[in-house]
């Protein structure tokens, strides 16, 4: 019997995601793995290929991995998370003000118009909606929220949104803007965000990001090495290392989901998603 061919799904947010995964499809190929890849063009298809056979496992947004685990519940059945990059641990996201603004706490917030990026942004949108909502501020009813809608259905993966909302910070058009902290500190060394005038309000708890989310029907085995060979790679290895910078980390991790809780709590009161992992969102074109 031929050896099964892992087949792996991947969203093509920019370019290099070709390079990435023809990369690390070699690489596996030289560790006597068979592997392939399928580029999607949003989260929402490749979720739902995760059901129908045709992916083993897929490369997922936090939000898409909430949406594979409600899915399968509905279905009696289960996905795993096995796995998930360094970078993709701990994150946080900031709301950031110019120095000259008036709004020196949250409070102050009522009634003024804050940015976020796409719809489907968990950084940059919902879990940061969600931490103004706990925290006693709803957006339409205390704060205008203003989005800045960029290539739906690739979760945020993109730098355009918020990079958006941080030029209209500095135009003045808004008075506060959403973004994960890196691009927070990337738009404060690239000049977006001109050096020394903006400042943080507030910022969320920490959260975790993208994971390798297993399918149902997917072979353990060839799941088991797959996950060996990719816990395995090292920084320190020439061969390894620019695949890892290329995909932005330093060091695979096993796969957790105890950082979503904002997430999943976020789906629910901004009515993303529902129960059974159905899209419900109004206004989310992907």
């Amino acid at each position: 019997m031929a050896e099964h061919q892992l087949v792996m799904g991947a969203v093509a947010y920019a370019p290099k995601v070709v390079t990435i995964w023809e990369g690390f499809k070699s690489w596996f190929a030289q560790h006597d793995l068979a592997f392939d890849f399928v580029l999607y063009s949003n989260y929402e298809r490749q979720v739902e290929d995760q059901f129908n056979g045709s992916l083993d496992l897929a490369w997922n947004s936090p939000l898409a991995w909430l949406r594979a685990e409600r899915m399968a519940k509905a279905k009696g059945l289960s996905v795993s998370a096995v796995a998930m990059r360094d970078s993709d641990c701990d994150l946080t996201s900031v709301l950031v003000v110019r120095n000259d603004s008036a709004v020196q706490q949250l409070e102050q917030l009522r009634g003024k118009t804050v940015g976020f990026g796409a719809i489907d942004s968990p950084q940059a949108t919902l879990i940061p909606m969600d931490h103004l909502r706990q925290l006693g501020l709803v957006a339409g009813t205390d704060y205008t929220a203003r989005r800045f809608d960029v290539l739906g259905g690739k979760h945020g993966d993109h730098v355009g949104g918020e990079l958006d909302a941080a030029r209209a910070l500095v135009e003045g058009k808004i008075d506060a803007a959403w973004m994960i902290d890196g691009n927070h500190l990337a738009f404060s060394s690239d000049g977006t965000l001109p050096a020394g005038q903006t400042r943080v309000l507030t910022r969320t708890a920490p959260f975790d990001h993208c994971n390798f989310t297993v399918s149902p029907q997917a072979p353990q085995q060839a799941i088991a090495r797959f996950t060996e060979l990719l816990l395995g790679m090292r920084w320190d290895d020439p061969v390894v290392r620019p695949l890892l910078e290329l995909e932005g980390l330093r060091q695979w991790k096993a796969g957790r989901t105890s950082g979503y809780a904002a997430l999943e709590r976020a789906i629910d009161d901004e009515k993303f998603y529902d129960a059974n992992g159905n899209i419900i969102a109004s206004g989310y074109q992907y």
